[in-house]
């Protein structure tokens, strides 16, 4: 079977290959911290587990709409708003499974051959992966502890000629992925910063 040229770029989420060595020293009795795939150090709370089971009992096993039930919507929409200071509604809301495709849709739908593209580092090796899919130039901006581990653009390095003007360059906060091309005649290059903290997952109920 021929395979497109574009897999070739293609990596691996190399994570759960540390989640199966990690598992495999705690098989051998070894005590082992898990930083690998981002998941928390609990199981998921009993009464979501009860509530996921319920909804099979009720026939909540099929189609739903693409943007998520609207109940859940509005209560995500409602706990953002409350927990982050800004007006969110229910339309701007769209549920998905985990954090990763979100990121890649915007970025299959902003990004280029050749368009350089800000992504944290360290991260998780996906997201180089995905840069390189597309066809674009990862450029790693630092995570520095003396900073916290905060974004700043100012600490990447694009190979472009010049950078994007103080007026279109993206800053945190971001959206999940956001393009700043230079209202200018210069051949510069679009750059696609990727805000990972924008797309953490709420994983306590949403009241």
């Amino acid at each position: 079977m021929n395979l497109a040229s574009s897999m070739a770029r293609l990596g691996t989420e190399t994570a759960f290959e540390v989640l199966v060595r990690a598992r495999g020293l705690e098989a051998q009795g070894r005590h082992i911290i898990h930083l690998e795939i981002g998941e928390p150090d609990f199981n998921t709370p009993r009464h979501i587990v009860d509530a996921a089971k319920d909804a099979l009992d009720q026939g909540w096993t099929h189609y739903g709409p693409t943007q998520g039930l609207p109940e859940l919507r509005q209560s995500i929409a409602a706990y953002v708003s409350r927990t982050r200071g800004i007006d969110v509604g229910p339309e701007r809301v769209c549920v998905v499974p985990g954090g990763k495709p979100i990121i890649f849709f915007p970025m299959m739908a902003l990004l280029d051959p050749g368009d350089e593209v800000i992504y944290p580092n360290p991260s998780f090796p996906i997201y180089e992966s995905m840069i390189n899919y597309l066809g674009a130039v990862p450029v790693p901006m630092p995570l520095i502890e003396s900073r916290g581990f905060s974004f700043d653009l100012d600490l990447s390095a694009p190979s472009s000629p010049a950078k994007p003007s103080s007026s279109s360059s993206t800053r945190p906060p971001t959206p999940p992925a956001a393009s700043s091309r230079p209202r200018t005649s210069q051949p510069w290059r679009r750059c696609c910063a990727i805000a990972t903290s924008w797309c953490s997952q709420t994983k306590s109920t949403l009241a």
